[in-house]
């Protein structure tokens, strides 16, 4: 009887550990990422640029690029510089931006990426895409699977508390967006991979269900671990479906209708989060998703990110043109003005102030 297998795009290497940057060397000589030690490192002007001058040491034969944002200019202006350079693979260290410019540019000149994070604030530090902003606003851009994964869990400590709270709400918002997935495939058949689901279901519950803090080591080693199953998992369904529903539609709208004010990626998904458990009727589950995000210290009502109720009906009303195509508890209810102002009433009561 054959035995049927299936191959998954994700990392050869993952080293989520207190003091993991000191051995970066040996992580990518060790796996055959780099023997030679030739890398092309791309770090920003803040965070990465510090981190230089601790590992340049143990990486002499790296070439630094300092990029100087996160556009899709900034992109391709980084590989250009790269593609003269006979490398083994692309580096990027620092915040989400950085690694997004360097997935692209190491996509465009065919070098591997490692991911080397200096926070958790979202699961794009090992997803197969790379977001970027470009004249038409933001666009997101396929990319390999990073070949490795290096998350230090002393610096991830370092940085400011805002963005372990970002990526709190990130992994969290995945238990809402698998729910929606599979409203979608029992109303419109449409295929859920299992093995997607499960791993970034799982990966919101561990964070959901961990009663550490965001100062211990135990909780961030349980988050960094929830952001990169994350990407593998939508790595595995070759979309964002596994870690994208009603809570990320209702992050875009909240970006593209109030650009100058809108909060932290995480922030957003969060409260999308709680409201769309609350939408669906999961109302336990959408209480226990507002205590989790309060007692880490994020929002779970607009007014606390300085919108008002009137502001967030707009939003949710909005929200289903920001993902033509995507079906969601917001397309499966189609509610009107009204309806949304009454829920969105109800779960204020259910949740308290």
């Amino acid at each position: 009887m054959p035995v049927l297998t299936r191959l998954i795009p994700s990392p050869v290497a993952v080293d989520i550990r207190a003091g993991a940057l000191n051995d970066l060397a040996s992580v990518l000589a060790d796996e055959r990422v780099s023997h030679s030690g030739r890398l092309a490192v791309a770090v920003s002007g803040g965070s990465g640029s510090r981190l230089r001058e601790r590992i340049a040491p143990s990486l002499p034969g790296a070439t630094w690029y300092e990029v100087g944002g996160g556009t899709l200019d900034d992109a391709i202006r980084l590989a250009g510089q790269m593609k003269s350079g006979r490398y083994d693979a692309v580096v990027g260290l620092g915040g989400g931006k950085i690694i997004d410019c360097a997935k692209f540019a190491a996509a465009r000149v065919g070098l591997p990426l490692v991911a080397v994070p200096t926070n958790l604030a979202h699961d794009g530090l090992c997803s197969p895409v790379a977001t970027l902003d470009n004249d038409a606003g933001r666009g997101s851009y396929g990319v390999p699977t990073p070949i490795a994964v290096v998350i230090d869990l002393d610096v991830i400590r370092e940085a400011p508390a805002r963005f372990v709270r970002s990526g709190i709400g990130d992994a969290v918002s995945n238990i809402s967006a698998v729910a929606d997935w599979e409203l979608s495939q029992r109303v419109n058949g449409e295929k859920v991979d299992g093995l997607a689901a499960a791993m970034a279901r799982q990966a919101g519950e561990a964070v959901l269900r961990h009663p550490g803090g965001i100062g211990g080591n135990g909780f961030l080693q349980v988050l960094a671990e929830a952001l990169v199953l994350t990407g593998i998992a939508m790595s595995i369904s070759g979309d964002s479906r596994p870690s994208s529903g009603a809570c990320h539609e209702i992050s875009h709208a909240f970006d593209l209708l109030y650009p100058q004010r809108a909060a932290s990626h995480g922030e957003q998904v969060g409260i999308g989060a709680a409201f769309a458990m609350h939408l669906r009727g999961a109302h336990e589950e959408s209480a226990l998703i507002a205590e989790v995000l309060r007692r880490h210290g994020l929002p779970v009502l607009p007014e606390e990110i300085g919108f008002s109720a009137q502001e967030f009906v707009r939003v949710v009303e909005f929200a289903p043109e920001t993902r033509p195509g995507r079906y969601t508890i917001l397309e499966h209810l189609d509610l009107t003005t009204e309806q949304i102002k009454d829920i969105y009433a109800d779960y204020v009561k259910a949740i308290g102030s």
